[in-house]
């Protein structure tokens, strides 16, 4: 379509991806939303010719002057760079042929017209290379039935109207600034947020047997060489020079966990030590990829280090599966798939350790997930440089998934940090070692929970639970009195005590996500009672505030009992 509007056009390459599929395209002119319209008109009148595709191949030399005559650049050199020994394919529909592996099907009559969309336009790199040509991204979809694409349409407005960028400004969470990219601002609602899933956090890791930590920010070179992050890590690493020395902010707390092990003898009596720590990290990355919370350059791991004896490895893997189950269930992440993350069978230079090492941590990850009944998907090429693992993606409240999670395996740090233990034998022992984190990134896990609950948090979870609204202000001396003895019973409480007509600090209060609003007014003051509403379910009806406030802890209890 876009060669019939403007032959000048030149093609680079057009993938299909996860949902739908981009064209990278050279144009002499910025794609708008008109142009978007004008192509997606011409789609449809090649859908409705019925056009035949015709598969064929050429030899290479026949390849590239085919390309250099049609005037595609990008074309010959991917046909140049193919191996020399591969079969050059080509489509053909109509007046139009493009390079293509394919398959593809065989005519565009195939395609609906009316269920065809292009979503998106953005700048791209050719072959992803920031010193080469920009391109034109053109994203788009299309779907067997129209009303298939009606409803892909409905769940991505559904997306936007949830977006944590927009919500978090809205609800005051967090902020971006242009003064740090990259680098969020949690406001103070936010920090009510964050560091409640912290509290609960340390609530179930002292459940199973966890001590807390704290390691430094800055750590020198030599270290970061000895755990291998300098020479396998470094291009998404900060770095500074202290004293003449190399030093480096870490990505990672594994590092510092190690220095705090070795730094007195163990016997095997002591394992497995389960050592967790909220660590702050910073990495690099690249400012095209920064997101909101879902990309940042600094960010608090939930991270935890468990050293054991080979014997304990399985047992200690299922509990930290266990920590992770019941964090997703009382978040409401219920529907989750889990993969098991290895090494790639071919370019085995990228990772450190032995391959007796690997063999034992990926081994021991899958009869772990056997033993559990759990259904993991495996991937090779996925691993950590230092060891495989098991990660985990949640199925949101709209369908998307997102990575949440991971536990990995480590035969390899310990060896390069020399860690030891004295066996039952009385002789020295070295370590297994996991790497775990249920929530990943606080920071990641604060935007899936924005966007899976619509910024409409479990009762426990929200910064305000409940919001007083006086029926006029001669009430709101009654209104705080309410207040008082809410918070009183650790209750998180507001009041608003505007001149504004009732109905609208209902709405208002709605838009703010706020579970619970109590009307107060003259039969409440005299009663010593409050008009009860819940986001979502509307009058609950009168009741007196300590009963309130006793239904109130009942219901957090309740949300809460899988502790």
């Amino acid at each position: 379509a876009v060669k019939r509007l403007w032959p000048e056009v030149k093609l680079a390459i057009g993938p299909s991806i996860k949902e739908g599929w981009y064209y990278d395209m050279d144009a002499p002119f910025a794609f708008t939303p008109e142009h978007m319209t004008e192509i997606e008109a011409e789609m449809r009148k090649i859908c409705k010719e019925k056009l035949k595709l015709e598969r064929f191949e050429l030899p290479r030399e026949e390849a590239i002057k085919f390309m250099e005559e049609k005037g595609e650049p990008y074309k010959v050199e991917l046909i140049q760079d193919l191996p020399e020994d591969a079969p050059i394919s080509f489509y053909k529909q109509g007046e139009f042929t493009d390079l293509c592996a394919g398959p593809h099907l065989d005519s565009t009559g195939r395609i609906k017209g009316n269920a065809i969309k292009l979503t998106a336009c953005n700048a791209a790199y050719w072959r992803g290379d920031s010193n080469r040509q920009t391109l034109q991204r053109i994203y788009g979809i299309a779907f067997p039935k129209k009303e298939e694409l009606d409803a892909y349409l409905e769940r991505i407005e559904e997306a936007k109207r949830r977006d944590h960028r927009k919500l978090g400004k809205e609800l005051g969470l967090f902020m971006l600034r242009d003064e740090g990219p990259g680098f969020p601002f949690f406001l103070p609602k936010g920090m009510v947020l964050k560091n409640t899933l912290i509290d609960y956090w340390r609530q179930v890791h002292k459940k199973y047997g966890y001590v807390e930590i704290s390691t430094p920010v800055i750590l020198n070179r030599k270290l970061w060489e000895r755990s291998g992050h300098w020479d396998h890590y470094k291009q998404n690493m900060y770095t500074t020079v202290i004293d003449g020395e190399d030093y480096a902010i870490k990505p990672m707390n594994c590092p510092g966990g190690m220095l705090v092990y070795k730094s007195e003898p163990h016997s095997y009596r002591d394992l497995p030590l389960r050592v967790g720590e909220l660590g702050l990290v910073h990495r690099h990355e690249l400012s095209g990829a920064l997101h909101g919370l879902f990309r940042v350059r600094c960010f608090t791991q939930d991270d935890a280090h468990l050293f054991c004896r080979p014997d304990q490895l399985k047992d200690e893997f299922l509990k930290v599966m266990d920590i992770i189950f019941i964090i997703f269930k009382a978040l409401d992440f219920e529907n989750f798939e889990a993969q098991i993350s290895l090494r790639d069978k071919v370019n085995r230079d990228k990772y450190i350790g032995s391959e007796e090492n690997w063999e034992k941590a990926e081994s021991a990850i899958i009869e772990a997930c056997q033993e559990k009944g759990l259904k993991a998907k495996i991937e090779y090429g996925e691993a950590a440089f230092y060891g495989p693992k098991l990660d985990f993606m949640v199925k949101d409240a709209i369908g998307r998934r997102w990575q949440l999670g991971t536990i990995q395996v480590d035969y390899n740090l310990p060896e390069r940090f020399e860690l030891e233990y004295t066996g039952e034998d009385n002789k020295k022992h070295r370590p297994v070692m996991i790497h775990r984190a249920p929530f990943g990134s606080m920071e990641r896990f604060v935007a899936v929970l924005i966007e899976h609950t619509g910024g409409k948090f479990p009762l426990w979870l929200t910064p305000d639970q409940v919001s007083i609204l006086p029926i006029s202000e001669k009430f709101n001396d009654y209104a705080y009195e309410v207040k008082r003895q809410l918070e009183a019973e650790d209750l998180s409480v507001l009041v608003d005590g505007r001149n504004e007509k009732i109905g609208r600090k209902i709405r208002d209060t709605e838009l703010k996500r706020i579970p619970y609003m109590l009307i107060v007014g003259e039969k409440e003051a005299e009663n010593n009672e409050v008009s009860v509403r819940k986001q979502g379910e509307g009058d609950k009806g009168s009741m007196k505030i300590a009963t309130f406030a006793e239904n109130l802890n009942a219901e957090v209890e309740e949300l809460l009992k899988e502790w």
